[in-house]
């Protein structure tokens, strides 16, 4: 498949939906991946499983809040200093690029990378969705390192890090973004054509590509968006409101906070509240209690048309509806709810799969 300006809000569009809520404003992506195609050509998006083994396969990214890079808007020429830098250091061509996680502006960043140096572009990426945290993705499990990190910024600033664990190098990273504004362009989790096969998750961005599709086409057909995407990923829908209030702020790095809505439609008489770090992570319905938390995917559509809004973009007054979709196996394994389970971010619940949330309760 050829990513070309004709699909490119099909891919960000869909790629917002698996994000959760995160991964950065999916205009500004699509903006950049757009400007890079008209400029340098279509993007060839390749099956992982025909990658060389011992290809070279350089993620690209932004890190921050995502708040932050609705005013801080990228120069352009961030990602690819970063994206460069990282190869340069290693000493080896590089053979593609990849999406680090599957969300908005995280994966049309490597499309414009791509675009921009002649590169194809892997189907796969480091979550299956969106994650807050540098080590948050199923490479950390398969044992490759984040590091060595190149970082830059839209200034001109640029280094590299060397961390002896992919938390060391959150630590280090998330404190070099505060000091660069709040958000700057990584090149991290350089790795092997045969490392993305065994580690990451596969299909992703065509599965985003497919997302975006049935958006369009069933509103073009006046059909009902939401259930297109439920159908596609196995879905759930698990409230329909009015968001009453967003209480958000920018802390250590992250977007943090709570939206709470009211019911409507069949769940009128019913409020419902939504944790947020960067991504959506634990949804509570006032009558059900928790109905879906990470690693499980949480994401809010407009009511009508069923496009996704991001946590920097919850506002008092929007129509929303919440949906959940289960999250790739990799993260319901004990290592993997080890690093994005409900514990890692504080909280007092066991994880339950959102298949047997969504079963009906016997009291």
């Amino acid at each position: 498949m050829k990513i070309t300006t004709d699909n490119i809000d099909d891919f960000a569009t869909g790629a917002t939906v698996l994000g959760t809520g995160g991964g950065g404003d999916p205009y500004i992506g699509k903006l950049m991946a757009q400007q890079a195609i008209e400029e340098h050509g279509p993007v060839d998006l390749i099956d992982p499983r025909d990658v060389p083994d011992d290809a070279l396969v350089i993620p690209s990214a932004m890190l921050g809040a995502p708040t932050v890079m609705v005013e801080k808007m990228p120069k352009g020429t961030e990602a690819l200093a970063a994206f460069e830098a990282l190869e340069t250091h290693l000493g080896q061509e590089a053979y593609a690029t990849m999406s680090i996680e599957a969300g908005g502006l995280n994966s049309t960043v490597p499309i414009a990378v791509a675009a921009a140096l002649g590169l194809p572009l892997v189907d796969a990426d480091g979550m299956g969705r969106a994650f807050p945290e540098v080590q948050m993705v199923t490479l950390t499990m398969g044992g490759v390192s984040a590091t060595p990190m190149s970082i830059a910024d839209e200034k001109g600033n640029s280094l590299l890090v060397n961390t002896v664990s992919n938390e060391y190098a959150e630590a280090f990273a998330r404190v070099t973004s505060i000091e660069m504004g709040g958000a700057c362009m990584i090149g991290t989790y350089a790795l092997s054509g045969a490392e993305v096969r065994e580690h990451a998750i596969l299909d992703s961005m065509s599965l985003a590509h497919d997302i975006g599709e049935a958006i369009r086409t069933a509103k073009h057909r006046s059909q009902d968006p939401v259930e297109a995407v439920l159908d596609l990923t196995d879905g759930y829908e698990l409230f329909a409101g009015k968001i009453t209030d967003v209480e958000r702020r920018t802390e250590g790095g992250f977007a943090v906070g709570e939206a709470t809505l009211d019911g409507i439609d069949d769940c009128e008489g019913r409020t419902f509240a939504l944790d947020f770090q960067n991504e959506n992570l634990v949804a509570r319905d006032s009558e059900r209690g928790v109905v879906a938390s990470t690693p499980d995917l949480i994401t809010v559509v407009d009511a009508e048309t069923g496009d996704p809004v991001t946590t920097e973009r919850l506002a008092y007054g929007h129509r929303v509806r919440v949906i959940g979709m289960p999250c790739s196996p990799k993260w319901r394994t004990e290592e993997g709810l080890d690093l994005v389970g409900p514990a890692y971010f504080d909280y007092s619940i066991d994880y339950e799969p959102i298949e047997t949330l969504q079963q009906p309760r016997h009291d």
